[in-house]
């Protein structure tokens, strides 16, 4: 069971979290202040945090900045009521692996918390050379190799990042909007076409001279990494 600590000075939305996580079949606890928040996040063994911005004692940006010193492999999402751009960058930069805007609907923080579990669980340094597999495309995580039926695929950093996202989701719909926020960092503008761009690049690299096409669109909803 995995147990994850919740570091939030609001009650209401403390206990709403909890209360879900438990649910869900999580383990949970809370800390109700920055410096009460990095000293558990130090000291016990969690697999995540949700870590608040605006807190007493140590604001969160800190309090991030610090877990990170210390346990640089663990999932940190950022809660905040600041939806700015600079907001972001900044907790970025201090850490944070992702970062959701209040109010929230609990059902996306479930699936972003789920999403970085499974991005944990395989960058774990015990799984640095996993290789992730689809039809007969394979991406190994370690040496960042990517091959297709034995044909070596050479990727940017960041088209090999997309392609990741998609082999940890395989067979599930992805939305632009997901992809903009785990891949760019960025909320989606649905005035960029960034995410087709990049798609089509990647289409051009692990698909174009395969007869199996592998990524594929599903209009108004996103798309999918299968086989035909």
């Amino acid at each position: 069971m995995k147990k994850i600590l919740i570091v939030e000075d609001d009650r209401r939305i403390a206990q709403n979290i909890y209360r879900g996580l438990v649910s869900e079949h999580f383990e949970a606890e809370i800390a109700a202040d920055g410096i009460t928040g990095k000293q558990m996040a130090l000291e016990k063994k969690f697999d995540l945090i949700l870590l608040d911005v605006n807190l007493p004692g140590m604001r969160g940006y800190e309090v991030c900045q610090q877990i990170r010193l210390y346990k640089p492999a663990i999932p940190i999402i950022m809660l905040t009521a600041y939806g700015e751009i600079e907001d972001k960058v900044e907790g970025l930069g201090r850490g944070a692996d992702d970062y959701i805007v209040k109010p929230f609907d609990f059902r996306e923080l479930l699936a972003r918390i789920n999403a970085a579990l499974r991005i944990s669980e395989i960058r774990n340094p015990e799984n640095e050379n996993k290789v992730l597999r689809i039809a007969d495309l394979e991406m190994n995580l370690g040496t960042k190799e990517v091959i297709r039926a034995g044909k070596s695929i050479e990727l940017t950093a960041k088209e090999f990042a997309l392609l990741e996202y998609f082999l940890i989701n395989r067979g599930r719909v992805v939305s632009k909007m997901d992809l903009a926020e785990h891949v760019w960092h960025l909320n989606f503008d649905p005035g960029t076409n960034v995410v087709e761009v990049y798609i089509n690049y990647l289409r051009k690299k692990v698909d174009k001279d395969f007869t199996t096409k592998l990524i594929h669109t599903r209009p108004g909803l996103g798309y999918i990494l299968k086989e035909d």
